[in-house]
């Protein structure tokens, strides 16, 4: 994944490669130049395709990233929005302490339309989002707006100076929202906007927006469309472990988004056991139904998927002979995720800072350590052929070949099974 200078947030759409699209990040700065935030920005469509879907996708993308670039971090993320992505289910997998929603003017509409959007808004404010308006909020049509706004923004493109200095007193007065100056490209402005009262600075004086080529892992639509309808059936929390463990791609995402900084979830989760309860079905049919629409943009081999599930099941298997269900767990987290770095074309070690591992899993994929390592060779030796590997590793692990051929058959079985 690489870097590229963009230029503004008009800059045009970035034609990007199958299994991936271009987001920029701009940095939002405070008077000592420290960030606070990010705005993004979607560049692989053209702004006048700005809609509810793409508004969906653009975060989606964002938190499920397979990259070594992090979109979201840990600092404020700043996110257009379209009226109609306000009022969308997708909302309820963010932490809306992380996330400020950039709330669209309503134009020609607004005298009409302000009141009566105002629940929405009113509620997102509720659950803990923050919300983002451009200048036109301090208008008299935009009075119900006002106190819910936490953040103004003052494009300097639009705005002469001497409407500057009169719309960030007005502001002062009549809301308690932070000021943010956009499109700062000159030191001269920079001073203009401090003397009069602006603390919130976005633009090139300060950076350029950064264009990262996301990248999603795509699970098979056909594992998605299972675990929907078991979400719908709202099946047990065995049968939709099943199926997440049986898809790779499903198994990573899940992980990455519960554990991302953008995700509102406060524990450490290592396990898929752990993902499904933590989530809950309502929130789990939400990100399946997104993952599916996002799912026609990833470009991994089902083959490398197929074989990282059937390691997995098979250290499964193998460990459930002298360890825990708990501990066996690990074993298949393991095997499936060792072969991250190919899925995503990026090192491990890379990959691995994209989720939560405990550390004897991160030690096992890393550098094949302690029994899953020894797991992991003897997985890779029954793929490969190896006879010398193979008895090896089954040697330190204590297992016959007829455990282990048993227990290979199971796993190639398992994996072939269509859940109905």
């Amino acid at each position: 994944m690489s870097v590229i200078s963009a230029s503004s947030p008009t800059t045009p759409p970035v034609a990007a490669p199958r299994g991936s699209s271009m987001i920029a990040r701009q940095a939002i700065v405070d008077i000592d130049k420290t960030v606070i935030g990010y705005e993004l920005f979607n560049r692989s469509r053209a702004p006048d395709e700005h809609t509810a879907a793409t508004d969906v996708l653009l975060l989606f993308t964002a938190l499920s990233h397979a990259g070594s670039e992090d979109l979201v971090g840990t600092k404020l993320l700043f996110v257009n929005s379209t009226h109609e992505s306000l009022a969308g289910g997708h909302l309820e997998l963010l932490n809306p302490e992380k996330v400020v929603l950039e709330v669209e003017p309503l134009g020609h509409v607004a005298g009409s339309e302000t009141v009566a959007r105002l629940p929405i808004l009113r509620a997102l404010r509720e659950r803990g989002f923050k919300l983002s308006f451009n200048h036109t909020v301090l208008e008299s049509a935009y009075n119900a707006w006002l106190p819910l706004a936490d953040y103004i923004k003052l494009d300097l493109n639009v705005l002469r100076p001497e409407q500057l200095v009169v719309l960030v007193s007005y502001a002062a007065r009549q809301s308690k929202a932070q000021l943010i100056a956009t499109k700062v490209e000159t030191q001269e402005q920079f001073d203009l906007l401090k003397s009069i009262g602006v603390s919130l600075f976005q633009g090139y004086w300060f950076s350029r927006p950064a264009v990262v080529e996301a990248k999603l892992l795509a699970p098979n639509q056909v594992s998605i469309i299972q675990l929907i309808n078991l979400l719908r059936r709202q099946a047990s929390t065995d049968a939709i472990e099943e199926v997440l463990k049986k898809d790779a791609g499903l198994a990573f995402n899940l992980m990455r988004l519960i554990n991302s900084a953008g995700f509102s979830n406060a524990r450490e989760i290592t396990s898929f056991r752990q993902a499904v309860m933590i989530m809950g079905l309502k929130k789990l049919f939400r990100w399946a139904a997104l993952l599916l629409t996002a799912s026609k943009y990833g470009n991994t081999s089902p083959i490398v998927g197929h074989t990282a599930v059937i390691r997995g099941r098979l250290m499964e298997l193998l460990a459930l002979e002298f360890m825990s269900e708990e501990d066996a767990e690990q074993a298949f987290v393991v095997g499936i995720f060792s072969l991250l770095d190919v899925m995503l074309s990026i090192p491990l070690q890379d990959a691995l800072h994209l989720i939560n591992v405990p550390d004897a899993v991160r030690q096992a994929l890393l550098s094949h350590e302690g029994v899953f390592g020894d797991l992991l060779r003897l997985a890779e030796a029954c793929e490969s052929s190896n006879d010398e590997a193979f008895d090896q590793a089954a040697s330190a692990l204590k297992l016959t070949s007829q455990q282990i051929n048993w227990a290979h058959l199971q796993a190639l079985a398992w994996c072939e099974q269509i859940t109905q």
